[in-house]
């Protein structure tokens, strides 16, 4: 059975791919590469570096292929490129995924699984910890379009029979994370660190995220292919942490010994989000099993071994 994974060369991308290749299936890669990366790329998945936003490539590799699920985690993922360049921000992320729901339907696709947000999506003065029912009010265009691509999976369930499960994650950190990029505070804080660099956190370090492992990731993705009809679902650990207590307790694992500098907040950022993730539980039986303190050491071992 053919499985298409958008992004497959990308941080999470990588990690869903080789999550399913592990469950005997034949997974087929679109990634652009404009954030993904060559060495993330497992040999066993085959390769086409284009654009999803390509309708004519995208055209050819549903004919050739004619995958059963689609694993949506192409995007613009940061959300302050966004506020800079809403218009790229919306290419991406809206039209080049009605292109991915066209085929799909065209070519009988029996699920698509998209990658969505939960950590920008619900915006401000919400319920803590957040559940599905609460309603989006997203403050950056990432969330925005995040939010509308949801709408469209809703659109394409009911006008033709497409079946989804979008996922929410919270602010999801690990292995391969690019630590150079604006998103991924986890990666920054930990590559900055083991090389004695100053670490800027933006705003006054209270703002509150939660943080899940990629791996606890890669299973919710793995369990919505056959858990799960077109239903929206929080993948997070309903736990929230401080940017200063992340600091903290990287600071610790590294051995790093600075303090961080201070720098004015960023436009577009929520200032807290924790996710209720009890129906993501209820529906695809998933919870989380790796602790933020096991995860932050697999991830800074991972940097320690691949610098």
């Amino acid at each position: 059975m053919n499985v298409l994974v958008t992004g497959g060369a990308g941080f999470i991308g990588s990690h869903v791919v080789e999550g399913l290749l592990k469950e005997g299936l034949s997974l087929i890669v679109v990634d652009n590469l404009s954030t993904g990366k060559i060495e993330n790329l497992n040999p066993n998945a085959l390769f086409y570096q284009q654009s999803i936003e390509d309708e004519e490539m995208m055209e050819r590799v549903f004919m050739l292929h004619k995958p059963a699920y689609i694993f949506h985690l192409a995007a613009q993922s940061s959300v302050s490129v966004s506020v800079r360049n809403p218009v790229e921000d919306a290419k991406t992320n809206i039209l080049g995924t009605l292109v991915l729901l066209q085929k799909s339907v065209k070519y009988g696709v029996k699920k698509f699984i998209f990658s969505s947000t939960g950590g920008a999506i619900y915006g401000d003065n919400v319920k803590i910890p957040t559940p599905e029912t609460e309603t989006p009010n997203p403050i950056s265009p990432y969330g925005i379009a995040k939010l509308s691509v949801e709408k469209y999976l809703d659109f394409f369930s009911k006008e033709y029979g497409l079946e989804y499960v979008s996922l929410r994650y919270s602010n999801v950190y690990g292995p391969r994370q690019d630590p150079y990029g604006e998103a991924g505070v986890v990666a920054i804080f930990t590559n900055r660190m083991l090389r004695g660099e100053k670490v800027t956190i933006f705003g006054d370090g209270e703002y509150v995220r939660d943080y899940v492992y990629v791996d606890d990731v890669v299973r919710a993705n793995i369990l919505a292919m056959e858990k799960g009809k077109n239903v929206v679902l929080n993948i997070g650990t309903g736990r929230g942490t401080t940017v200063n207590e992340l600091f903290m307790m990287l600071k610790s694992i590294t051995g790093y010994s600075d303090e961080p500098e201070y720098a004015p907040p960023r436009k577009g950022d929520v200032r807290k989000s924790i996710l209720d993730c009890s129906k993501a539980k209820e529906i695809l039986g998933w919870e989380p099993e790796v602790s933020l303190e096991e995860g932050l050491r697999r991830t800074v071992e991972h940097f320690k071994t691949s610098s």
